[in-house]
């Protein structure tokens, strides 16, 4: 379905320095050839710098808007990337935190693969949702109250979450699913 998102706008996180390139350019690809508009939001504006598993230099991504100069309010829906090192500086950031809770608040659909999910685990977003993730971080979520499942894509009442790039087929169209759903009222049950 061509333009399935038309009107809708979405978010796309990206850290100065690690987020995984493939993560970052196939959901924002897929979204986009259906319509969507899309933001790059990073911790500062400028440029990020991408990798490519984890340990190559991938390219460089122009970052539309600091996440200190917008708000959720601004979009239909987040989606947050993998990479190691990217997912750790993204968890890191208060405002980055705030930001990815403020989906939840609102209970917009949210989009998170790989490694992203720690960024959830800080937001405080993960008691009682089913999700999945890279598999070193089952850990991380149980303890904060996630139920981790290891599967190809995960869908929990918005959230959508896959394990690595190998899912990143099912990841877009599921994603593209739920943006073009909306909102999901018992999203905003766990936030």
């Amino acid at each position: 379905m061509a333009n399935e998102l038309q009107g809708r706008k979405v978010a796309i996180l990206i850290a100065p320095i690690g987020s995984e390139q493939v993560e970052f350019v196939q959901p924002k690809e897929a979204v986009e050839a259906e319509g969507a508009t899309v933001e790059v939001v990073g911790i500062q504006a400028g440029e990020a710098q991408a990798m490519n598993n984890d340990t190559e230099m991938g390219d460089t991504f122009a970052v539309d808007k600091a996440v200190t100069d917008v708000s959720p309010d601004e979009y239909d829906a987040l989606i947050v990337p993998g990479g190691t090192v990217g997912a750790d500086n993204l968890r890191g950031d208060a405002n980055v935190v705030q930001f990815v809770r403020g989906f939840f608040e609102q209970a917009k659909p949210v989009g998170v693969i790989c490694h992203g999910p720690w960024t959830l685990v800080e937001a405080d977003v993960v008691k009682g949702r089913t999700l999945t993730s890279y598999p070193t971080l089952q850990t991380d979520i149980r303890n904060a109250g996630g139920n981790w499942v290891d599967e190809e894509v995960v869908t929990d009442q918005g959230l959508v979450t896959s394990r690595n790039p190998n899912d990143l087929p099912a990841f877009c169209a599921k994603v593209v699913e739920e943006i073009g759903e909306g909102k999901h009222a018992d999203q905003a049950r766990s936030a």
